[in-house]
This record gives structure tokens, sequence and C-alpha cells, in this order.
């Protein structure tokens, strides 16, 4: 029986946050959310309404970081997140709202 491989240290995933989710704090609460949870990464609006997130850290706390998208910030309306695990070419650092 060939050893099993070990869980993954790091997780970077792309995420797009739809509904109500611009002009709300969705950015300023996701930054105080994400650096909360110790990852690295951004955040921003995307012309189309939606907000668009790269996230990088331990699985556990990007899973969170998931879960929170799609409750987000009270003024919020989350009507869906959809996301995508992604190769981390290059380590991030920080993490900041991008305009």
């Amino acid at each position: 029986m060939a050893p099993t491989d070990p869980a993954p240290s790091r997780r970077r995933v792309h995420v797009v946050v739809s509904g109500s989710v611009q002009g709300v704090g969705f950015r300023f609460a996701t930054e105080r959310q994400a650096r909360k949870l110790g990852l690295s990464g951004w955040v921003r609006n995307l012309p189309d309404g939606n907000v668009e997130i790269l996230a990088e850290g331990k699985p556990e706390d990007v899973q969170s970081l998931l879960d929170w998208c799609h409750v987000g910030p009270p003024a919020a309306q989350v009507t869906s997140v959809r996301h995508r695990d992604v190769p981390a070419d290059q380590p991030l650092t920080g993490f900041g709202i991008r305009y």
C-alpha cells in the first residue's frame, strides 16, 4: 500500500462573491476577516458589481474565510460564492484591498 500524501500546508483560492456586495463595506470586512485568520492575498470590486478575492493560507483558515463570504458584513446580501483552488506560483504577503 502506497503512503498517503500529507494534507497540504497551504491553500490558495480565487473567489467571486455576488449579490449586494459593493457599497456595503464588503472589501473592508473581508480584509479584516482575512487578517484575523492570518491569510495573505487581496480583495477588490469588479466592474460587474461582484467582489473578487484571492486568498492563501492554512487550508482550515481559507475554508473559514470561504464560509464567512457566504454571509459577509451585516449590510451585504450575498447570493452566490464561487471559488476554485489555484496554484500558488509565488507566495503572497499580507492582505490588502486593491483599487
